[in-house]
């Protein structure tokens, strides 16, 4: 009789899309509700998106479990920064921290892919995309989860970053106002939900500005 040996693995892949988008003045954060494992809908009502800092945001996708074992090292490094500094981190502090915890966990790394979002020192909009082992750049736009084969192909058309290879350096700021940026994130979760299974039921869309941080919803298909 032959020897079967157990198919287990430490991961999952729970789905789930996320968009970031930097303005000169503001940043677009949001991300879709849906956790799903395989063919099987887990719940339609799970945010994948994080307030770090108070001009900091994370989205998240990936495994979830994972997400929320990286949200709790991150919340307690952050913690001890405020107790120490007497201050909140700002975006790009918090970018570096992100990259750091995810580096030294790469041998056995967080299977998270995450977007940072917020506002620098400047008060411009900052967006930083990421892999699951640390590497990352600020970027004006980026997505990452299931429907991010999809959903960047159309954030490169329509905002087109300068290259990064340009002197002298541009901007990386999309050119959108506030408004258009939020009504381009619904245009792409409303197709990628067309063709993207683990993509759906609701749009979680968080915008940092100079006033605060604002929180909308807009339904997809659940189907």
């Amino acid at each position: 009789m032959t020897k079967q040996h157990a198919n287990w693995s430490p991961y999952d892949n729970n789905g789930g899309s996320c968009v970031a988008i930097a303005g000169s003045d503001y940043c677009v954060i949001a991300a879709d509700t849906r956790m799903s494992t395989g063919y099987n809908i887990l719940t339609r009502d799970y945010s994948k998106i994080s307030h770090l800092a108070e001009k900091c945001v994370m989205a998240s996708s990936g495994f979830q479990a994972d997400v929320k074992a990286l949200q709790k090292v991150l919340s307690a490094r952050h913690l001890t920064y405020q107790h120490q500094h007497n201050k909140q981190m700002s975006c790009p502090a918090m970018a570096q921290l992100l990259s750091n915890t995810l580096y030294y966990k790469r041998f056995f790394p967080y299977y998270s892919f995450n977007v940072l979002g917020g506002l620098d020192s400047e008060g411009k909009g900052c967006v930083f995309t990421y892999d699951a082992v640390g590497s990352y750049e600020r970027v004006g736009y980026s997505s990452q989860g299931s429907g991010s084969t999809l959903i960047m192909p159309f954030l490169d058309n329509q905002l087109k970053s300068p290259s990064p290879l340009l002197l002298p350096a541009q901007d990386a700021v999309t050119p959108l106002s506030e408004a258009e940026a939020v009504d381009l994130v619904k245009t792409v979760f409303a197709s990628a939900t067309e063709r993207d299974i683990y993509t759906g039921d609701k749009v979680e869309i968080v915008i940092l500005n100079s006033t605060g941080i604002h929180r909308e919803f807009m339904e997809l298909r659940k189907d």
